[in-house]
């Protein structure tokens, strides 16, 4: 039985004289002792409404919770004020986004720290401030002592923002939610928090629920990721498979908008169309549908299903899925005229695809594109093992035997590393002689 059990989350919004606003709409996940399960989505998505949600933190008038919340059993929705207020902090507990409206303004550091220790560990006077020191000291805040009797507004955004994790795993949580915990930090100050937090799921046996829009802190920590659009979750799947296949376009979007180091120099990134308010409401189809590539008439039929497309386990709510080759984590094969390749060097990878694949692999459909994204070697020099240096065959004649039409009969995007000879992002080497094949430099 898992720890945290959602299921069938709504969230809405009521106000005199205006309509009704859904802010989460049917969201269901779970998240096991030691297990870190992410919620990913652009910001308006719902995935901060849910986690107040799940804390109790929302207000009671002009909005509606509905579906269920068990917590090791109990049901949290269920639960009164001063019970929700006894778990909160000790077996409940969460970073919250904007560190200056969290913390109290005219309260010393030190006293917001000491009062959970006091409460919740029964810590008092010096005991208490030398654990508060400790606390502040383990999240990377220099001077701890003199910083005890700070106020919020004397601190940094980024000091603030390690109080307040500070104080949220004073106690050991069982169950912590981070939203957006390393937001405001700097790149090295970042990388402290999240192995602070991959030491209390492995010590303490936390169970984290990480919100975040950083698919980098997704890709190094997170077991199982949901992503979320218009309050509902449109694709659910483990890290691994998420970043090797992804299947909804929005999640195939958000993946292919990240910039690559080993992009072609002037190569356009390409972003997910449009805003979160270019959509329509789930009753209507998928909410989605106003920005994807993908759509077609059958996505203004309902509200589309989560289904297991791929595999089990694997969930997705389209009618028109992506489907590019399962396991084969460096390569991502997308119906033309769209491209989209964000996948994470490192992930384990299948069989070898594509039109120099050997007998008896997967080829590509006709009419796909095939963009090869396995990063190049860390010395940066070619390699002669297959599949370390990631090659597209240019416009031009193409190797014997590949499939390159695409729809309306143009050649496809490529992407091309730099080979020997070769700038990054230059132009592939002339021909021989007329009609011959390119020839790499040096070969």
């Amino acid at each position: 039985m898992p720890l945290l059990s959602v299921d069938e989350l709504t969230v809405t919004f009521t106000a005199r004289g205006r309509r009704d606003v859904r802010a989460v709409s049917g969201v269901s996940f779970s998240v096991d002792q030691g297990e870190v399960v992410g919620l990913v989505g652009e910001s308006g998505c719902g995935k901060s409404v849910t986690s107040l949600a799940l804390m109790g933190l929302l207000p009671k008038r002009g909005v509606t919770v509905g579906g269920r919340a068990e917590f090791d059993g109990t049901d949290l929705f269920g639960l009164g004020d001063a019970k929700l207020r006894e778990m909160r902090g000790s077996q409940l507990a969460m970073i919250f986004q904007d560190p200056l409206s969290s913390l109290n303004p005219v309260v010393p550091i030190g006293v917001q720290v000491t009062e959970i220790l006091s409460r919740h560990r029964g810590l008092k006077g010096e005991a208490a401030r030398k654990e508060a020191a400790h606390l502040l000291d383990r999240v990377g805040i220099p001077d701890p002592r003199r910083r005890l009797k700070e106020y919020p507004h004397q601190l940094s955004g980024g000091m603030r923002q390690r109080a307040l994790i500070a104080m949220a795993v004073a106690c050991a949580p069982r169950l912590l939610i981070a939203d957006e915990p390393t937001t405001a930090l700097d790149v090295t100050i970042q990388a402290q928090i999240l192995e602070l937090l991959k030491e209390l799921v492995d010590e303490e046996g936390t169970a984290l629920l990480m919100i975040t829009h950083d698919l980098g802190v997704v890709a190094g920590l997170c077991d199982q990721v949901n992503v979320l659009y218009a309050g509902k979750t449109v694709e659910s799947a483990g890290r691994r498979e998420l970043f090797a296949s992804p299947t909804h376009p929005y999640a195939n979007g958000l993946l292919g908008s990240i910039p690559r180091l080993d992009a072609p120099r002037g190569e356009p990134l390409r972003p997910v169309r449009g805003s979160i308010n270019d959509q329509i409401a789930w009753a209507d189809g998928c909410a989605f549908a106003p920005r994807c590539d993908h759509y077609t008439l059958e996505c203004l039929q309902g509200t589309p299903e989560l289904t297991e497309p791929r595999t089990p386990g694997h969930q997705v709510r389209c009618v028109n899925p992506v489907l590019s080759p399962v396991g084969a984590g460096d390569v991502a094969v997308i119906e033309a005229p769209h491209i989209v390749t964000g996948l994470e060097t490192g992930l384990e990878t299948g069989p070898e695809t594509g039109p120099e694949a050997g007998p008896g692999t997967e080829q590509p459909a006709p009419g796909a594109v095939t963009a090869v994204a396995a990063a190049a070697p860390a010395t940066g020099e070619p390699s002669g093992e297959a599949g370390t240096v990631p090659t597209v065959e240019p416009a031009g004649k193409p190797a014997p035997g590949a499939d390159v039409t695409t729809a309306g009969g143009a050649a496809p995007r490529t992407v091309t590393q730099a080979r020997d000879g070769e700038e990054p992002g230059g132009e592939p080497a002339a021909p021989s002689a007329a009609g011959e094949e390119p020839t790499e430099a040096g070969s």
